[in-house]
């Protein structure tokens, strides 16, 4: 009786063994393929519990999301000799889960080597310039690049991003010299176009002051009242000769004082030799 009651503990431990190595658990962003003795057997597993026979079968689970590998920065030497450091973003995901399992070895490391020999490949063909202010065109190459090896390993790659390029200490002061010069030539440039603006407009101002004479007084006394204002104690001025007779003319003449016989003399009109 003892012995029958073994045997029937070890026959259920063994059931419960194989059941245990035969159930499998897939997650939803996961698929399973499944290698009977070596060879592929049915069609990718999907998510959920799943079977496979003891033994005789190997699971391999394959995720199916959007995967970000980092690529390691890759020195190389532009078109224009100028060395630099440039480091990347790749995002990609699985569409195939059987050719990932069955036609290469290890498809993570095989899109990691081919991204950072395509970067190198890159810096190669391009100008510092777009490394800089062009990234959007070398991503799309990157992509193509990067896709149309993947494409046969069952991956596609959604998109690549340039991060970061690294410049020589000696190309940054250079790159901020041209920069300083350029604003330097920008300011000066903006200078001479309102200096030859002004000075358009003081032709025109001086074509009407010259048709009329007054507008040239009245520019001269606003220019008296506003070296005024500065509270100087001396003001050196020159009048032209038309304010002074314009100025004689204004003022009247002051009555002459009763000679001592009771005659009034004549008055005498004002003279610019006067007073010098």
């Amino acid at each position: 009786m003892d012995v029958v009651l073994a045997v029937l503990v070890l026959a259920v431990l063994g059931l419960l063994t194989l059941l245990g190595g035969s159930v499998r658990v897939v997650d939803q962003f996961e698929r399973g393929v499944v290698l009977r003795f070596g060879r592929l057997h049915g069609e990718p597993r999907g998510p959920g519990l799943t079977f496979i026979a003891p033994v005789a079968d190997r699971l391999h689970k394959v995720t199916m999301q959007v995967v970000t590998m980092p690529v390691p920065a890759q020195e190389g030497i532009t078109r224009d000799n100028v060395t630099v450091k440039v480091d990347a973003v790749v995002y990609y995901r699985v569409y195939d889960p059987v050719r990932v399992v069955v036609d290469v070895q290890n498809y993570q490391a095989a899109i990691a080597q081919v991204a950072q020999a395509s970067l190198r490949s890159i810096i190669g063909k391009s100008d510092l310039d777009d490394l800089l202010s062009n990234r959007e065109r070398l991503n799309q190459g990157l992509e193509l690049m990067l896709d149309s090896p993947a494409v046969d390993w069952g991956v596609h790659i959604d998109r690549v991003d340039i991060k970061d390029v690294a410049l020589p200490e000696s190309m940054k002061r250079s790159m901020s010299r041209q920069a300083e010069a350029e604003r330097e030539r920008r300011s000066r440039v903006i200078t001479a176009e309102g200096e030859l603006q002004a000075s358009r407009k003081l032709a025109e101002a001086a074509g009407v002051m010259g048709e009329q004479p007054a507008a040239l007084q009245l520019r001269l006394l606003q220019t008296m009242v506003e070296v005024a204002a500065e509270k100087n104690s001396t003001v050196v001025l020159p009048f032209p000769v038309e304010l002074l007779r314009f100025l004689e003319r204004a003022t009247p003449p002051e009555p002459a004082p009763p000679a001592a016989n009771g005659r009034v003399p004549a008055p005498r009109p004002a003279s610019l030799t006067d007073g010098g």
